[in-house]
């Protein structure tokens, strides 16, 4: 159970709650996920989608798989449809604007802050708490324990979407993510593996046919025309 439970609530009381689940059935969640862009992943995901006000921790087996093309339907409806900002926090390479562009994703409403280091996670919290921000993607390969949970507790006081790229060397370890997705693939092809979610576990790995509109690594090659900052962003953290 995700938190302490008041004696004077009755099973069936507590059992509806939000933040209790199951080991057999996928949580209700208190919010409507974000739909992925993959009926196959929404199906096996608490709230049919990306969870809002939640880490999500992604480990590719090696960069350059199509990771971030798991991520790019939604983050294309979030800029386009909801006119929220999308921040990206230090990417191993720069973004490429065209591929970028070709899955939908509106680059007006795009940041990128080159936050080396400890940076990062204070750039991450730092965009959880700005105004209209739809959804964090970060890059954080060294991040400490407690750096995450704080990331976790700043998610869950936002309606913001988190990604969080770790090293797949980084599957054994605990992490306070509701949600862990392990990656493998090639090509047009993802493999994704669900480490952990809120319900009953899901062993088998899930095929998902991705769109790679340029053969480059993750949409990551080529620069990003600038853009100004959300309110609430520190301007020096702004690439």
């Amino acid at each position: 159970m995700a938190s302490t439970i008041s004696s004077s609530l009755t099973l069936s009381q507590a059992l509806d709650r939000a933040d209790v689940w199951r080991g057999a059935t996928l949580a209700r969640a208190p919010l409507p996920g974000v739909p992925t862009g993959f009926a196959e992943l929404d199906r096996e995901l608490p709230g049919g989608g990306w969870p809002r006000g939640g880490l999500t921790e992604i480990l590719p087996l090696r960069r350059g798989i199509g990771e971030l093309s798991l991520l790019l339907p939604a983050l294309a409806r979030l800029s386009s449809d909801e006119l929220a900002w999308l921040v990206c926090v230090a990417p191993p390479h720069p973004l490429h604007a065209p591929a970028l562009q070709k899955c939908g994703v509106d680059l007006s409403r795009l940041l990128v802050a080159s936050a080396p280091g400890r940076d990062a996670a204070w750039a991450c919290e730092r965009s959880l708490v700005a105004d209209g921000v739809g959804a964090v993607v970060a890059w954080l390969p060294e991040v400490q324990a407690t750096s995450l949970r704080r990331l976790q507790l700043a998610a869950e006081s936002s309606r913001t979407l988190l990604f969080v790229f770790r090293p797949a060397a980084c599957v054994s370890q605990s992490s306070p993510a509701p949600l862990r997705l392990a990656l493998d693939g090639d090509g047009e092809q993802l493999r994704v593996r669900l480490l952990k979610r809120r319900g009953g576990a899901q062993p088998a790995p899930l095929p998902i046919a991705i769109q790679r509109p340029v053969r480059l690594s993750h949409a990551l090659a080529c620069p990003l025309p600038a853009a100004p900052a959300a309110r609430g962003l520190s301007q020096p953290a702004i690439a």
